[in-house]
């Protein structure tokens, strides 16, 4: 079958969108998926600085959403005409994996950022049938269609707004997975984070879904605000004393504190923030060396790294959308829409900062 697909053909390039071809259906554990909606996170633009470990020409995206239309072999668990969720792969097999922690998985850097899966990798191609790069995070679905393991598809109730739920796969995962699963807040406990974009927001919802106290630390004034609407305590990421002002709002520290930013500066603030024995987890990948200020571990503060919030998706994805749907979730005040065909505005807007999360639509022919 031949489709449109979001192709990044070099790591200065614009995307490109253009004709792919899938030479072959979906193999045994595999759906094949039409996308209705995939976000973009800027874990897909970070392939621009990956210093050639990523392998292109690729299709990215990796939060995508959308309809069964056919599967392979009887295992699944899936039907054609389920709407699901798509979010990161993982083996399914490794000691991490069998023990419910697949973001743990040890073939997740592999599988994910640098190459996916290479079983039948030829069957997918550009129209020339140049081959294009195995699936990145299991999905390749800034595109039509998406040909998934079935492990990494989530089926959801048909009833919810399909096109908008592709970034519960990763940065929604993963801000309310840090908040829910790694540190495990709850009522009366108190919660920072550092970089309210989408997930950091999507922290700020958990935090306040768990009846916990939250402040929300930021450079964009309009980021802030949104951060205030949801009920989250705004604090400007220039403000003299940081540290101290989120104790204050915080009633002598923060107990859990979580940095979107991969800032040095504002990681060291952030472990300031945090009151006597609290948890900082970062979920940014640090480039370069994290240089700790002296007493920032001091009275058994502790920092760790989160990866995709430590979810098994199955059970965090339909969490996240029964909260959406008592409104105490409202993941739907993040997102902006753009039609595939508009993939690079929507690039440009997600690394200004203009928008919290895109999702690209695309616009089949016929429609």
């Amino acid at each position: 079958m031949r489709f449109s697909a979001a192709v990044l053909r070099s790591y200065e390039a614009r995307f490109a969108v253009e004709e792919v071809v899938l030479n072959a259906g979906p193999a045994d554990g595999e759906v094949l998926v039409e996308i209705a909606g995939c976000g973009m996170c800027r874990t897909d633009l970070a392939v621009r600085h990956s210093q050639g470990r990523s392998p292109l020409p690729a299709v990215l995206g990796h939060e995508g959403a959308g309809v069964v239309v056919e599967t392979g072999g009887p295992d699944t668990g899936l039907s054609v005409g389920d709407h699901v969720v798509l979010s990161f792969d993982s083996c399914g097999h490794c000691p991490n994996c069998r023990a419910a922690a697949p973001a743990s998985c040890d073939s997740f850097a592999s599988l994910n950022l640098f190459g996916g899966r290479k079983e039948n990798a030829a069957r997918f191609t550009d129209a020339a049938g140049g081959a294009l790069a195995p699936r990145w995070f299991g999905q390749s679905s800034f595109a039509e269609y998406a040909l998934v393991s079935a492990r990494n598809a989530v089926r959801v109730d048909p009833s919810l707004p399909i096109a908008l739920l592709g970034p519960l796969g990763c940065s929604l995962l993963t801000g309310a997975g840090a908040v829910f699963n790694s540190f495990g807040a709850g009522p009366g406990d108190t919660f920072a984070v550092f970089g309210a974009g989408a997930v950091g927001l999507a922290a700020v919802m958990a935090a306040l879904a768990a009846g916990a106290v939250a402040v929300a630390v930021d450079r964009h004034p309009g980021r802030l605000a949104l951060a205030e609407r949801l009920g989250a305590l705004p604090l400007h990421a220039a403000s003299a004393r940081l540290p101290d002002r989120v104790r204050r709002l915080t009633g002598g520290g923060a107990r859990y504190a979580l940095d979107t930013t991969g800032s040095a500066p504002l990681i060291n603030d952030a472990l300031r923030s945090l009151r006597p024995a609290g948890h900082l987890g970062l979920v940014a990948r640090l480039r370069t060396a994290l240089p700790l200020e002296p007493g920032t571990l001091d009275r058994s503060r502790r920092i760790s790294h989160i990866c995709e919030g430590d979810a098994v998706p199955a059970l965090l994805v339909p969490r996240l959308t029964a909260l959406w749907q008592a409104q105490r979730f409202p993941f739907d005040l993040l997102v902006r829409t753009y039609p595939l065909a508009d993939v690079n505005e929507a690039e440009s807007d997600c690394t200004a900062g203009r928008v919290v999360k895109p999702v690209l639509v695309p616009q089949r022919r016929g429609r």
